[in-house]
């Protein structure tokens, strides 16, 4: 495992140092960050069309990280991801993650969308990255809770029109040798182990479908984060390391009672700050061999961005862990040759 690196997405904007990739990543490296994960709609850290057509261009991009001490870690599409499906009922509320000029016309955003994610695959190989993190995309999620019935066959239809938006997408990334790692999370039709196996099946297992394993969104909906590596190990190239509490009352419980962040039973919290049980998260992706970036995704109800990202360095930095290359009790190994062992059997 590598890190600890930092998702960027939180921490752009207008002022400095949070307003070019030089200095941005200038400060990630002063708080002990060996990579980051640059979204790819903030247009001050990169040109997306031009990392993925000009190699020129991505050596600059990596050679501005590499400079300042950092890696780049992944390439997010995170918003464009979300546009490749959405139900109409959120198209006024998404809009605003595509250019103005497509706005209340769904068909040509999603092939804008659509594009734009094809793109990163391109100048994620440019950029020598092999793993992609974004979203899937919703057409089902106010399907959630079965009321009212839904329609026999309906679910099965959503997947299989999912499937069809992503497999030529999936084609792209793998010409390219990346993988696409799906944050699982409420909102989105891929947001549990359940949802991510549905989807799979559909796309018929395709090598380059996979997960970016965030803990976080797993507390919120009560599932367990822990086993879910044991099911799913195979699948996670990515990992966003971000905490979370979940504390229902006699009033609210996983629905939130349209609540603000602050006062929802299930939050966002920074790194130690809430219940996810980061120690044996480490030891489970070690043990499976997990060999990605430990990426924070800070996000918090409480507590100010900058602190959470000066905390959030030195706890991943303690949780990572390097795998022994031999056992802890070689030391008090005897040795055997087979006449040994069968003496020992009573053989």
């Amino acid at each position: 495992m590598k890190g600890p690196a930092i998702f960027l997405a939180q921490f752009a904007g207008e002022e400095a140092p949070f307003n070019s990739l030089d200095a941005i990543t200038k400060w990630a490296a002063s708080l002990g960050y060996k990579g980051v994960q640059i979204p790819t709609w903030v247009d001050s850290l990169i040109d997306l069309e031009k990392a993925a057509e000009s190699q020129t261009y991505a050596d600059e991009i990596k050679g501005i990280c590499n400079a300042n001490g950092v890696e780049i870690t992944e390439l997010s599409t995170h918003l464009q991801g979300q546009l490749v499906a959405c139900h109409p009922a959120y198209d006024a509320l998404f809009d605003g993650f595509a250019p103005a000029q497509l706005h209340n016309n769904p068909a040509e955003r999603t092939a804008w969308a659509t594009n734009q994610v094809k793109l990163a695959a391109k100048a994620s190989r440019r950029l020598g990255c092999t793993s992609h993190a974004t979203f899937s995309g919703a057409l089902m999620w106010h399907l959630h809770y079965p009321w009212p019935q839904r329609p026999a066959g309906l679910v099965e239809e959503g997947f299989a029109e999912l499937a069809r938006r992503w497999r030529p997408i999936f084609d792209v990334y793998d010409e390219n040798g990346v993988d696409v790692c799906f944050e699982l999370h409420p909102g989105e039709d891929l947001h549990d182990g359940i949802t991510f196996e549905r989807f799979l099946a559909a796309v018929d297992n395709h090598t380059r479908c996979n997960i970016l394993y965030d803990p976080s969104h797993f507390v919120l909906q009560q599932l367990d984060y822990i086993q879910f590596i044991d099911f799913y190990h195979d699948r996670i190239k990515a990992f966003h390391v971000k905490d979370a509490e979940f504390r229902p009352s006699g009033k609210a419980g996983v629905y939130g009672s349209y609540s603000p962040w602050t006062e929802r039973p299930g939050r966002f919290r920074s790194l130690g700050d809430g219940q996810v049980d980061f120690t044996s998260i480490f030891t489970k992706l070690g043990h499976y061999g997990f060999d990605g970036w430990a990426v924070l995704e800070w996000e918090c109800a409480f507590k100010h961005p900058e602190q959470g990202a000066a905390e959030g360095a030195p706890f991943i930095a303690r949780h990572m862990i390097r795998k022994p290359d031999r056992a802890f009790d070689d030391f008090a190994g005897s040795g055997a040759d087979i006449s040994t062992l069968r003496a020992v059997l009573g053989l």
